[in-house]
This record gives structure tokens, C-alpha cells and sequence, in this order.
């Protein structure tokens, strides 16, 4: 793998402790294009499942298209690093990407300065509270996120 370097960058390698992230495209790859409605059976069978203060993320588009992932800790790492609770074994990722924190049956979605951005319902973000349907994007992966059925029927009308 070859390390993606600025331009003036005269280093001829990198060493292995060095992140090899590669940047993904321009910013008209990153367009948010909702996902309509179109859950399985299965999905939504797993989103009513839900106990209350979980979460679902589950992924829409990426090589893991499919996946399921439970958000039931206070903490859930993102990331291309192999100890990750999230592992998305893509150069488009990096290391340390983000995290989900959970308060109650909040969640947030916090960017670890990732190289290539994350982003929720289409705007590069920082930080985010996540909200039932929310697309959120690592890198090439774009994922739904839904709440316990139990905790938005418990939501304060806003």
C-alpha cells in the first residue's frame, strides 16, 4: 500500500506504525442520497426487537451491506483498527474513526479527526446526536441508524 502524500511531500516511505488512510474522492462522491423505506423483514424485525436504551446500525451500502450492528454500551468504537467494536476493514477508514456514546437513550456520534469525515444525513459532522433513521457515513459505508421502538415511543415531542 502506498501512503497518500501531499503535494511537496518528499518522504519516499512511511514507517509501520504510520496511518496509510486513503482519501475518498471528491466531495460529489459524498452526496446525500436518502435511503427511502425499504427495510427487510428481517431489519425490521430486528429494529422492533430492540430492548429499550439500544440501538441498531445497520449497513446500507460498503462491502458489508447487510451487517448489523447493536449499540447497547456507553462507548462503541468505529474504525479500521482491528480491535474496533465496529470494524470496517477498508483503506477509506480510518484507524481510529469515531465513536457512538450513548447517555440514557441518547446517542452521539463524535469523529476521532478522521481523515476522510464523518457524516450524518449528508453534513460533515464533528459531532451529532443521532436520531431514528439518521444516515450516517464512515468512509464508503453508509449506515442507518434506529432506535428501540421503546425509547421513541418515551420521546418528548419537540
Amino acid at each position: 500500500m502506498r501512503r497518500v502524500s501531499g503535494a511537496g511531500d518528499d518522504r519516499a516511505d512511511a514507517s509501520p506504525g504510520t496511518d496509510t488512510t486513503q482519501t475518498f474522492g471528491h466531495e460529489s462522491d459524498l452526496s446525500f442520497v436518502p435511503f427511502g423505506s425499504d427495510l427487510s423483514a428481517a431489519e425490521l424485525e430486528a429494529i422492533d426487537a430492540l430492548p429499550h436504551g439500544a440501538a441498531l446500525l445497520i449497513v446500507r451500502s460498503g462491502p458489508t451491506a447487510g451487517a448489523r450492528y447493536l449499540l447497547d454500551t456507553d462507548v462503541t468504537t468505529v474504525g479500521r483498527h482491528p480491535e474496533a467494536d465496529i470494524f470496517f476493514d477498508d483503506v477509506t477508514v480510518s484507524r481510529r474513526h469515531a465513536e457512538i456514546t450513548r447517555q440514557e437513550a441518547s446517542f452521539e456520534l463524535v469523529d476521532q479527526r478522521s481523515l476522510n469525515g464523518t457524516y450524518v444525513d449528508g453534513d460533515r459532522v464533528d459531532r451529532a446526536a443521532l436520531r431514528n433513521g439518521a444516515e450516517v457515513r464512515v468512509g464508503k459505508f453508509r449506515l442507518n441508524f434506529f432506535v428501540s421502538p421503546a425509547d421513541l415511543a418515551q420521546a418528548p415531542d419537540a
